[in-house]
């Protein structure tokens, strides 16, 4: 197998995730206005994308560990591709909506087993270095999303966010096909019951405070969030009856394992919910376009990408918990600077510098937490694991974009809340200030947010990679 081609592969699906995990939210205005309908509905457009990869993750990793991690890998970047072009050709709402799912599909099967991948393939002491590298793919990806979702969305067509994935796609397939190869295998079956549950409870979770964020609360939404947290329990009883479970629960016995996955999670809360509340800032307070305020962002992106290789090297030399938690504390700090400092009329050089601390933070955290769960997962449940921490990461995109639409709405309608986060409407006067404090208190809670991500770092962070 050539190392070098894998990583390569591995790189191209977590930059193509990336890319359609921002690049959707700068076209949203131009699809609604396309497509004759109004943003609550568009919106699902990005939201049911990242649904269906927060409840399939796992079971996509489990897929992998029973057919092998090359098929499994390999058809997510088959559907991963063909659904992408299928959006592009879309011409009515609902049907972009349905091949969007088509390609969480896909991008389940990719980002469930990448992680899987690289354990398979590398050895410890050479895991943190490939995790920086295919982070380097995850901020290219968003930064490419974020500057590319303006310009061909302004100058070219919104279907051309979606095109662009086909030749790169067809590229990665070829030497995906040729290179990935199964290294571990598992003989087991499918745990049906176990993942009806689990969809079931992510749904009705998700669903519930997606609907409570976009239209306020509601004895609808209430009940489905209080209905899916019952069946949670359930699911946990099935998967300690069953003998092939889903997710296997003593794995949450492996401490280093388990407080580096629930780290994972609360920094995809935080870091994200602070990346959407500066583009609300700079879109609904400043008046920028959404292109022009996502370039006030890219400093972080640009510092993130070179650094998270480096951070990966030295991840392998020992502790990568530790390292991550010093990460998120980079992270907790440029939310506390922003609480204090952010203001109606703050300087763009204060952000742009800002976005460079929490830059540096996310280089030092994602390749570093990749490879303590990793690094700590018994090699029959790479896969499963791997899509763990995959899903645990999309329950955090949602929550993050729930706190930044609920903080935003302490002050405004939540109709106006949608439109500024999409770049179609700017606040003047009073209401901009109003706004502000609004934000303020959503940077806190975030920072509370990341500082227990941080913790949980720390704690999982004493045992040391092995360096044979």
């Amino acid at each position: 197998m050539n190392n070098k081609a894998i990583l390569l592969v591995l790189t191209l699906g977590t930059l193509m995730a990336a890319v359609d995990t921002t690049i959707v939210l700068l076209a949203l205005p131009t699809i609604t206005i396309d497509l004759h309908t109004d943003l609550l509905t568009s919106i699902w457009v990005l939201l049911g994308y990242l649904l269906v990869l927060a409840i399939l993750s796992t079971q996509a990793g489990r897929i992998g560990d029973i057919v092998g991690r090359s098929k499994a890998y390999n058809l997510g970047f088959i559907l991963f591709t063909v659904a992408s072009a299928l959006c592009g050709l879309s011409f009515e709402i609902y049907m972009l909506i349905a091949f969007r799912i088509i390609q969480a599909i896909g991008g389940a099967l990719l980002t469930a087993n990448s992680y899987a991948v690289i354990a398979d393939i590398f050895q410890p002491r050479e895991r943190g270095k490939a995790y920086g590298i295919t982070s380097l793919g995850w901020n290219v990806g968003a930064l490419l999303g974020i500057v590319l979702g303006g310009i061909i969305t302004t100058f070219i067509s919104w279907q051309f966010i979606f095109y662009i994935n086909v030749p790169i796609g067809i590229i990665a397939v070829l030497l995906g096909m040729r290179n990935i190869r199964d290294v571990n295998r598992v003989k087991s079956k499918i745990d049906f019951s176990g993942t009806i549950l689990l969809g079931i409870s992510l749904a009705l979770v998700a669903l519930g405070t997606i609907n409570f964020a976009g239209y306020g609360p509601t004895i609808e939404d209430l009940s489905e969030i209080f209905v899916g947290l019952l069946v949670l329990p359930l699911f946990i009883l099935n998967e300690s009856r069953v003998s092939n479970p889903l997710i296997n629960l003593k794995v949450f016995k492996i401490r280093l394992l388990s407080f580096s996955l629930w780290a994972s999670l609360l920094q995809g809360i935080g870091g994200l919910s602070l990346t959407f509340l500066l583009i609300m800032y700079l879109q609904g307070v400043r008046g920028l376009s959404p292109l022009d305020s996502s370039l006030l962002l890219t400093p972080g992106y640009i510092v993130a990408t070179i650094l998270a290789p480096i951070m990966g090297r030295i991840a392998d030399k020992g502790r990568p918990g530790t390292l991550a938690g010093i990460g998120m504390l980079f992270i907790f700090s440029s939310l506390i600077i922003y609480y204090f400092g952010l203001q109606v009329s703050t300087p763009f050089s204060f952000i742009l510098a800002i976005t460079t601390i929490t830059g540096i933070g996310s280089a030092m955290f994602w390749p570093s937490n990749a490879t303590a769960v990793m690094f700590s997962a018994p090699k029959e449940f790479y896969g499963s694991i791997s899509g763990i921490s995959r899903t645990l990461g999309n329950i955090g995109t949602i929550l993050s974009y729930v706190l930044s639409i609920s903080a935003a709405t302490l002050s405004i309608p939540r109709s106006v809340a949608f439109e500024v986060l999409l770049g179609v409407h700017s606040l003047d006067g009073g209401v901009s200030q109003v706004f502000v404090d609004g934000l303020h208190i959503a940077f806190i809670v975030s920072a509370i947010i990341i500082i227990f991500g941080a913790i949980f770092s720390f704690l999982g962070g004493n045992t040391k990679v092995k360096n044979n």
